[in-house]
């Protein structure tokens, strides 16, 4: 496998379906962004599931020779893992801590095509980013133009005054792998002004003071 230039991330966090989806493009491009991490020599966690492009992308990097860990709720495991586990699975009490010990370890983060969870999952971070809890680089990968609906609201958001332009610039998309981890290597954060620094610890578990959250 040919290898990318050093990359300034040692590990990436992954969302993605517990679903292969319909279109074989989503799968393919779940495997082609394990192996991208594989090339640039970027480490994986994720939700821990082993179905679905969760279990593609997670197995790919596996395969690749990179560590992989996978954080999931305990009470979703009989659900989202079947067969051998993929690398180091940590299991956490809830939601809220599966989430927050994703961000934790990520230097990134990425989310292939998915449902509920995942949009979740992509609209905290984004938030996070926002309010300045992180300054770290959050990618779409929109296959097949899976995202264009998404990246319409918040571009109509901007205009309707709801997001600001800097914060429009938090989410980074491209259509493949290659493409869109060469954008986040380049990322650079953009604020409004200074942004109040929230403690990682009380955010991700719900104890942000609405007040201090943009609307």
């Amino acid at each position: 496998m040919e290898r990318a230039p050093s990359s300034r991330f040692k590990r990436l966090c992954v969302f993605c379906g517990s679903s292969p989806g319909k279109k074989q493009s989503y799968q393919i491009a779940a495997i082609e962004l394990g192996h991208e991490l594989v090339k640039r020599d970027i480490d994986l966690v994720y939700g821990g599931g082993s179905i679905g492009l969760m279990g593609l992308v997670s197995q790919a990097v596996y395969d690749g020779g990179r560590h992989v860990i996978g954080v999931i709720p305990r009470t979703l495991m009989p659900r989202e893992i079947t067969g051998e586990t993929v690398g180091e699975v940590r299991a956490v009490s809830g939601m809220h801590q599966r989430k927050a010990e994703m961000a934790r370890h990520a230097d990134a983060f990425v989310a292939l095509p998915g449902g509920y969870g995942t949009l979740e999952e992509l609209l905290e971070v984004i938030t996070w980013a926002q309010l300045g809890i992180h300054d770290k680089p959050v990618g779409l990968l929109n296959v097949d133009g899976y995202y264009n609906s998404l990246l319409c609201f918040i571009d109509k958001a901007v205009d309707e005054g709801f997001i600001s332009p800097a914060a429009r610039h938090i989410i980074v998309s491209a259509q493949n792998a290659h493409e869109l981890l060469s954008k986040l290597e380049e990322y650079e954060p953009r604020h409004d002004q200074a942004a109040t620094k929230l403690s990682w610890e009380m955010e991700p578990f719900g104890h942000t003071p609405l007040a201090e959250i943009a609307r």
